[in-house]
């Protein structure tokens, strides 16, 4: 009978083991994953521009921190990110909604949401610690960077014709027998929020900028929606070189066997913030703050740079290569102005799409 009764403590035991795996268990879907148990109290809502098959390991290694909450994680486009949170504001101003979390790669409409009024304050020891180029005002950070490199495929173009400047790439683009004609890429910055804001930092850093767009276009330039949508051309050989892309996503496919190689430009290379706010509307603003604060510990850094390709924000600075920073802040609100972001892309289309 004793027998019995512990194989039945036993069979117990592991039912309700099972039981547990099953409330855990990840629940994945084209653009989102849950994880935790379903019956939680303590719900989660992220919403980020951060693809979920790079940045799964990272919301894995925080569940596995923190086992009673409930994490909702949703991809959604940099632009929809904005959209959304300005939408809800004005449908149910002040009513808890959304997210308790955004992280954006266009750091630039984030630094626009705090500038206009729709993040709260976040003050804690691991956003204390960052540097200033990385905090502005206590609500909006950077959480990571990512160079915004030239992506080729080895197997298209000869190792002796890569570019490795933007002049190269120029020069590249004006050769007689045309390498690069119908076969290189960029962003189209008309819905990408990532896109304009590398496009609108080029044309400030570099008087290049009008001439490399318009050979773009005398080129038959083909534009993507986002580094994956032109990573899947480069991959299959449809594209030869893509500009401007993120460099974390280019890794991921390289480890996987991909035929591709990085470029970071040696005139110079952006390195843009992941940046994230805690929404005034979030329901759960705390829980919001806790993962916030993760990603900034060193568990969190290590995380991010181990299983997404992002560089920790103590390691974004190197001088030497001509990579810096872009600093949250004012400044990325310029070509923000509705007067000059259409003067903007009236110069890009018409680049971009020549006349025939």
């Amino acid at each position: 009978m004793r027998d019995a009764r512990s194989i039945l403590r036993g069979l117990a035991a592991i039912a309700a083991l099972t039981l547990s795996a099953i409330s855990h268990a990840a629940e994945v879907s084209g653009s989102g994953l849950t994880l935790g148990p379903a019956g939680s109290s303590n719900v989660l809502v992220v919403h980020a521009s951060n693809s979920v098959q790079v940045f799964r390991g990272v919301l894995e290694d925080f569940s596995r921190l923190n086992p009673s909450v409930r994490l909702e994680y949703t991809e959604l486009s940099t632009q929809d990110l904005y959209s959304d949170t300005v939408a809800r504001a004005a449908t149910a101003p002040g009513v808890p909604s959304g997210p308790d979390i955004v992280i954006s790669s266009a750091m630039d409409l984030q630094t626009k949401l705090v500038n206009d009024g729709y993040a709260r304050v976040h003050i804690s020891p691991q956003t204390r610690a960052l540097p200033g180029w990385a905090n502005w005002r206590d609500e909006v950070f950077s959480i990571g960077t990512d160079p915004i490199v030239m992506v080729y495929n080895t197997r298209k173009l000869d190792a002796a014709r890569v570019p490795h400047t933007r002049r190269e790439l120029l020069s590249l683009l004006q050769a007689p027998d045309q390498p690069l004609a119908g076969r290189i890429s960029t962003y189209d910055v008309q819905g990408s929020g990532i896109g304009y804001l590398a496009a609108t930092q080029d044309t400030r850093l570099d008087s290049m900028a009008g001439a490399l767009l318009g050979a773009f276009g005398r080129n038959g330039v083909s534009i993507h929606e986002s580094t994956e949508h032109a990573l899947d051309k480069l991959e299959s050989g449809d594209v030869t070189l893509a500009y401007n892309l993120l460099e974390s996503y280019t890794r991921h496919r390289i480890d996987n066997g991909a035929p591709l190689a990085i470029i970071y430009p040696q005139d110079y290379t952006l390195m843009l913030s992941r940046s994230a706010i805690i929404p005034k509307q979030a329901p759960r603003g705390d829980l919001g703050a806790l993962f916030l604060d993760y990603l900034l510990s060193a568990r969190g850094q290590d995380a991010l740079a181990r299983e997404s390709g992002m560089r920790p924000v103590s390691a974004s600075v190197v001088p030497a290569a001509g990579v810096r920073p872009v600093a949250l802040g004012v400044g990325l609100l310029v070509y923000l102005d509705p007067l000059k972001k259409r003067h903007f892309l009236d110069l890009w289309r018409a680049a971009i799409f020549p006349p025939l």
